[in-house]
This record gives C-alpha cells, structure tokens and sequence, in this order.
C-alpha cells in the first residue's frame, strides 16, 4: 500500500503542468465563492507561475498543498493542511474538487489520505476545518467523515451581496481510528 494512496485517489505534488486544470478551474465562480473567495482575473501567465512556484516549494513544515488525481491520471482537485501546530498537535485543512469531478467521492477519499498521514505518521491529534454555512456539500462532508461542529463564527463572509457564518468543524485522532 502506498500512502498517498486511496480507495479512488491519490495525492501527489503540484507539478508545472498542473496549470492548465487549474486555470480553467478558475472560471467557476460558484466553486471559488464556496472554497475560498472570487478572486481578480489571473492571466495564463501567471497561473503558470504559480503552478512553477507551487512545484518547488513543496512542503513549508508540516504545512503542504498537494493535487489530487484520480486514478485515470486526471487532476480533480487540491488539497492543504495549514495552520500546522506541531507542539499542540493541531492543523486545519481544506479541500477543493474541480466541478465535474464533484459526487464522486474523491474529497472524502483525499481527506482521509491527508488525515491518516497527519494522524499516524506526524502525531496530531486534530484537525479542524472552517465551512461556509453556504457550503451544503462540504458540510455534509465533514459530518460523513465524522466531523463534529464545533462553534460558528458569525457573518464572517461576504459573498454574493450578504455576510454569511462560517462553521468550525474538528475531528480528534481518536476519532478518526473509529471510523
């Protein structure tokens, strides 16, 4: 078994040629608004630049972006672990699939790869995701995955004219073994 490795995915480094999937990725508005935030217009150059940049600095600690693939080869998605706290054994992660991958069980598959890899190989004991309470499908996510809502932090984002709450959601190490 390699531990990079899932039931449907596999995670590997962000690589040059990423690029493109990640450029087109970038139209999709909705995707963007419920991951993170609709940015300004970015140029092919300049996501290539950051495809470049992403491929050489890897790992920052036990802070990493990594791409998620399917096992045809195909880039679906990312995925992170940030916010790394290796003294109190905490981290937070997001996940991003690219919309025509959506529904097929890839988030599920690369958060318990990254989970299991920080739980069992570097010794945290938690991690912790933030959630747009407009985010219907992560959250479903998290509670499949056995997450618990933790707090809700109120009208923390503006998007699409309104301020909306953002969820805590935290799963203990103990946990996750259980599952």
């Amino acid at each position: 078994m390699y531990v990079w490795e899932g039931e449907k995915v596999r995670l590997r480094a962000i690589v040059p040629d990423d690029w493109v999937r990640f450029h087109e990725n970038d139209r999709d508005s909705e995707g963007a608004r419920s991951s993170d935030a609709i940015y300004f217009p970015r140029s092919e150059a300049g996501t290539k630049a950051w495809a470049e940049q992403q491929s050489l600095i890897g790992a920052d600690g036990d802070n990493v972006m990594l791409a998620i693939e399917n096992f045809d080869g195909e880039l679906v998605g990312s995925i992170s672990a940030h916010s790394c706290d290796a003294r109190n054994g905490t981290f937070k992660y997001g996940v991003a699939i690219f919309r025509p991958y959506w529904r097929n069980g890839y988030a599920a598959d690369a958060v318990k790869i990254l989970l299991r890899y920080y739980f069992n190989e570097l010794r945290y004991v938690k991690a912790t995701a933030h959630i747009y309470d407009f985010n219907e499908g992560s959250i479903s996510l998290q509670e499949h995955l056995g997450f618990k809502r933790e707090g809700t932090l109120r009208s923390m984002v503006f998007t699409n004219g309104q301020h909306h709450d953002e969820y805590i959601y935290g799963l203990l190490n103990s946990e996750f073994n259980k599952i």
